[in-house]
C-alpha cells in the first residue's frame, strides 16, 4: 500500500501547527501538559497512544505539501514565490508572496529568514522524533515484536523530511541526531555531507523497514524512496536518486493514464502520499482562494459563496503549455484562438476565458463575471489579475465548501515527480541517454512526443521545463528555482504577467500580454536568497558558531 490518508482525529489534535515559529504542542488524545514535553509513561501507556503521539509528527508534512490543506489559509503555497502562481493579495488573509519579493531586499535579514523562517521550530520538531526514536526500542517491544521497527521508519522518514527543509532554506545547519542534554547546547554547524548522510540513512531505513499491508494512515515504503529521489537531487547523489527511484517503482510507484484523474481521485496510483480532508470536520479554504470569481454570483449552486479569487496562473505558466502535437505555443501563430488544441495538461491545469466550468463558460475578459483586474498594492484585488485560475485543487460541481469548508485531498509527493527526479539525476550524471527515456515516460503519458537532448544543457532545459507545468501548483517551482541556482535569472527585477481580454462588438476577444505586478514594481531575489541567514539568535547563544560562519550575503 502506497497512500497516507490521516485519520480525521489525528489532524484535529494537529491542525493547530504551522511550519514556522509555532512552539505550542496540543495533543487532546494524551492531555500532555506542558506543551513542548510529554510523558514517556503516558506515550508508551498503549499502541493507541504511541500512535496519536507518533501520528502528531506527521504534521509538518501536512503543513508543507505547497498546495492546499496544509493550513486552513494556505499561507504555504509555495509556487507564489515565484514565476508561476500570482496572489492578487498584497499582505491579505496572511498571504506575504507578494509583499515579500515586490518590496525590495527589506522582507529579509541577517536576523532571520523573514517568512521561511522556521530554525526554531524545525529543531522542537527534531527533538520529539529523536524523544521517539529513542524510547521506541526500550517500550515498543512491551507493545509487540514488531511495532519498533515500523514506528522507528515513520519518525526517522518525518526527521529526514525536517533536515530537507532546513537545508532547502538555510543550506547547512546543526545535525542533531540523538536526545541532547545541556553539554550539547553549544553545537557547531554540521558539513552539508553530514546532514544529507542522515537524511540518506533515514529514508533507505523507512524504504527498507516500515512493515507493508499496514491499515490507512501510515508512511509507506513506497513514499520513503519517493521523498529519498527527490532530497538527494538537493544532495547532488544522482545514483541514489536513481536507485531510490527504481525502489519506489518495486514499491507501487506508478503513473496514471490520465493526468486529469490524478487531481480528481486521491485512491489514483500516482499519489504516493495523499493527505484526507472531510467537510465540516477537517477542512481548508482551497475553494475560497482558488475558485473563480463567477462562482460567488452562481443561483442555486452555491448560494452566498464569498469568492476572494485570490490565486491565477501567470502567462509565463500558462504560455508554457504545449500544443497537442508538442510544438511550442505561440501568440503569433495561435493568437487568434490561444486555447484551443494545447496538451492535456493544460486543461487539467488552467480555468482560462471560454473554459466549460460547472455548466457555464468562465468569462476572464474585462468586465465577464470572472474578469480580470489590475494588481492592487495596497489590498487585495478580489478576481483574477493575470485571466487565468488554478483548476487542480477544487472538484467541479461540489456544494457544501460555501458553509462547511473545502475537503478536496492533498499530495505530497506523487510518481511523476519521481520519474522526473530521475530523470534529472540521469542527466547530471552525464546518461543523457536514460535522462529522455524517463523524461518521455512522463511526456508520453499525455501523448506528447518525446525529446531527444543530445547536450546536457538541452536535456535539462526539458526537465526544467516539463517539471514547470507536470507539477505546476504543487509546491516545488520555487524550491526548483533556488536549487539550480536559476532563482536570480528568473526572478530578479522581473515583471510577470498576464492575459488582459477585452471582448469585441462582434463578440470576438482581443488578447493583450500586461504586467500583473503593478506600475513600477519588479520582483527582487539576490544570490543570498539562495541560502537565508541563520537565525542571530543561534549565532548569539550557541558558543560552537561564529558568525563568520553566517551564510554570505547576511
Amino acid at each position: 500500500m502506497k497512500k497516507i490518508f490521516f485519520p480525521v482525529f489525528v489532524l484535529m489534535a494537529t491542525a493547530s501547527l504551522t511550519l514556522c515559529g509555532c512552539k505550542k504542542w496540543v495533543n487532546e488524545a494524551l492531555d500532555i501538559e506542558p506543551s513542548d514535553r510529554y510523558t514517556v509513561s503516558a506515550v508508551w501507556s498503549s499502541e493507541t497512544s504511541a500512535d496519536t503521539y507518533l501520528l502528531g509528527l506527521y504534521s509538518i508534512l501536512k503543513e508543507n505539501n505547497g498546495g492546499v490543506g496544509g493550513d486552513g489559509n494556505l499561507v504555504y503555497f509555495w509556487d507564489a514565490y515565484s514565476d508561476i502562481m500570482k496572489s492578487n493579495s498584497w499582505n491579505q488573509y496572511n498571504h506575504p508572496y507578494n509583499v515579500t519579493f515586490l518590496q525590495g531586499p527589506s522582507s529579509f535579514s541577517g536576523q532571520s529568514a523573514g517568512t521561511f523562517e522556521c530554525w526554531s521550530d524545525s529543531y522542537t520538531r527534531i527533538r520529539r522524533c529523536n524523544e521517539f526514536l529513542r524510547d521506541a526500542p526500550i517500550y515498543g517491544p512491551n507493545i509487540s515484536d514488531t511495532y519498533a521497527q515500523t514506528r522507528m521508519g515513520e519518525a526517522r522518514f518525518v526527521r529526514a523530511f525536517i533536515y530537507w527543509r532546513l537545508m532547502a532554506i538555510y543550506g547547512k545547519c546543526i545535525l542533531r541526531d540523538a536526545v541532547d542534554g545541556p553539554d550539547q547546547n553549544n553545537k557547531g554547524l554540521a558539513t552539508p555531507d553530514q546532514i544529507w548522510d542522515l537524511v540518506e540513512a533515514d529514508l533507505r531505513y523507512a524504504g527498507e523497514n516500515i512493515a507493508t499491508g499496514l491499515p490507512e494512515g501510515r508512511i509507506t515504503r513506497a513514499a520513503a524512496w519517493a521523498l529519498l529521489s527527490r532530497t538527494m537531487l538537493y544532495a547532488g547523489r544522482w545514483d541514489v536518486a536513481i536507485e531510490a527511484a527504481d525502489k519506489c517503482k518495486e514499491c507501487g510507484g506508478q503513473l496514471d493514464p490520465n493526468y486529469a484523474h490524478v487531481f480528481e481521485d486521491s485512491a489514483s496510483p500516482e499519489n504516493l502520499m495523499v493527505f484526507k480532508f472531510q467537510q465540516n470536520k477537517l477542512t481548508h479554504r482551497a475553494d475560497v482562494f482558488f475558485r473563480p470569481l463567477g462562482d460567488g454570483a452562481q443561483d442555486g449552486l452555491h448560494p452566498g459563496a464569498n469568492i476572494y479569487a485570490v490565486f491565477g496562473p501567470t502567462s509565463e505558466l500558462v504560455d508554457s503549455y504545449e500544443m497537442a502535437d508538442g510544438t511550442p505555443f505561440s501568440w503569433s501563430t495561435h493568437g487568434d484562438d490561444p486555447y484551443t488544441g494545447r496538451e492535456p495538461r493544460f486543461y487539467a491545469s488552467i480555468l482560462y476565458n471560454g473554459a466549460p466550468w460547472e455548466g457555464r463558460t468562465i468569462e476572464t475578459f474585462d468586465g465577464g463575471a470572472d474578469k480580470i483586474v489590475e494588481f492592487n498594492i495596497s489590498g487585495s484585488a478580489g478576481s483574477t489579475v493575470t485571466g487565468y485560475y488554478l483548476k487542480k485543487f477544487i472538484t467541479e460541481g461540489q456544494t457544501g465548501w460555501e458553509k462547511f469548508g473545502s475537503d478536496h485531498f492533498a499530495t505530497l509527493i506523487r510518481y511523476a515527480e519521481v520519474l522526473l527526479n530521475k530523470a534529472e539525476a540521469y542527466a547530471m550524471s552525464g546518461d543523457l541517454t536514460n535522462a529522455n527515456i524517463t523524461l518521455n515516460e512522463v511526456r508520453s503519458r499525455v501523448g506528447l512526443p518525446g525529446r531527444g537532448g543530445t547536450t546536457l544543457e538541452e536535456v535539462m532545459a526539458d526537465i526544467k521545463h516539463e517539471r514547470m507545468v507536470e507539477l505546476a501548483g504543487e509546491g516545488l517551482r520555487f524550491w526548483d528555482l533556488r536549487r539550480w541556482k536559476d532563482a536570480v535569472d528568473v526572478i530578479n527585477e522581473k515583471n510577470f504577467h498576464g492575459c488582459w481580454i477585452t471582448k469585441n462588438d462582434d463578440g470576438t476577444f482581443t488578447y493583450k500580454q500586461v504586467s500583473c505586478d503593478g506600475a513600477g514594481k519588479t520582483h527582487t531575489f539576490l544570490e543570498s536568497y539562495y541560502a537565508f541567514a541563520i537565525p542571530i539568535g543561534e549565532i548569539s547563544n550557541n558558543e560552537s558558531i561564529t558568525a563568520a560562519e553566517q551564510n554570505p550575503g547576511w
